[in-house]
C-alpha cells in the first residue's frame, strides 16, 4: 500500500512539472549551405582586397592631398617655345586642315603631351589645346606662315595625382579603372557585411557601429555642409 502511494506521488510531480523545451534538429543541408557562403564570402573578401589593394590605397591618400592642395607646394612650371610647320597642312578651308598631322607634328617635334581638348580653325589661325593630368599647352599656329607659339604649363606630382583621383583630362581608360576601384570598394564592403553576419559573437557589435557610422556620416553632412 505504501508503495503504492509512492508511486502514485512520483507520477503526480511528473504530470507537474513543466516540460523541457525540445530542442529542434539543425538540418544538415542548412548547415552545409551556410559553410559554403561564408567561406565563399571571406575567399572573395580576401583576395577582392588583395586585387584592389593598390587602386584603394591610391585613392585613399590622393583623397587627402586633394581635400588639402594648400598642404603641398605645387607650383607651376610654364614655358614657351616657338617653331613652324609646313603650310600645305593649314591651306584651304576649315575642313581641309589636315589635323592629324598637325596635331602629330607638335608631339614629334615640339614635345607636347597629352590628349587634343580642342582645336579650332580661324580664318588667319589655328588654335590647338592640349590637356593632361597636370599638365596643359596651348598652340596658335600662323596659317600663312606655318609659324606657332607654344606655351606649357605642368603643375607638379602633386596636380598629377589629384587630377588622376578626379578621372580629369585622363582619357577613357583611366575613367574605366576609377569606376572599377569605386565598384572594388563596394564589393568588399558588401563581402565584409556578410562575413559579419556568420561572426555570431561580433555580429550585434559589428551592425551598431556600422549604423553608428552611418548615422555620424548623415549628421556631419546635414549640419557641417553648407
Amino acid at each position: 500500500m505504501r508503495q503504492h502511494s509512492t508511486i502514485s506521488r512520483l507520477a503526480g510531480a511528473e504530470l507537474a512539472a513543466p516540460a523541457a523545451p525540445r530542442v529542434q534538429p539543425v538540418s544538415l543541408t542548412g548547415l552545409v549551405w551556410r559553410r559554403r557562403v561564408a567561406k565563399a564570402a571571406r575567399w572573395l573578401h580576401i583576395y577582392g582586397s588583395m586585387i584592389s589593394l593598390t587602386l584603394v590605397l591610391f585613392f585613399a591618400v590622393t583623397g587627402i592631398t586633394l581635400n588639402h592642395q594648400d598642404w603641398f607646394s605645387s607650383g607651376v612650371v610654364a614655358s614657351e617655345r616657338r617653331g613652324a610647320m609646313a603650310v600645305a597642312w593649314l591651306a584651304g578651308d576649315a575642313s581641309s586642315v589636315a589635323r592629324l598631322q598637325v596635331v602629330e607634328y607638335l608631339r614629334a617635334n615640339a614635345g607636347v603631351r597629352g590628349a587634343v581638348a580642342d582645336f579650332r580653325v580661324e580664318d588667319a589661325q589655328c588654335e590647338v589645346t592640349f590637356k593632361g593630368p597636370g599638365y596643359s599647352a596651348d598652340v596658335v599656329i600662323d596659317r600663312a606662315t606655318g609659324k606657332f607659339d607654344l606655351t606649357e604649363s605642368a603643375m607638379g606630382v602633386v596636380a598629377i595625382v589629384n587630377d588622376l583621383h578626379k578621372g580629369r583630362d585622363t582619357g577613357p581608360v583611366w575613367r574605366v579603372a576609377v569606376d572599377v576601384s569605386a565598384a572594388l570598394l563596394a564589393f568588399i564592403s558588401l563581402t565584409g557585411l556578410v562575413l559579419l553576419y556568420f561572426v555570431h559573437k561580433y555580429r550585434l557589435a559589428g551592425i551598431v557601429l556600422a549604423g553608428f557610422g552611418t548615422l555620424a556620416v548623415y549628421l556631419t553632412y546635414a549640419i557641417w555642409v553648407p
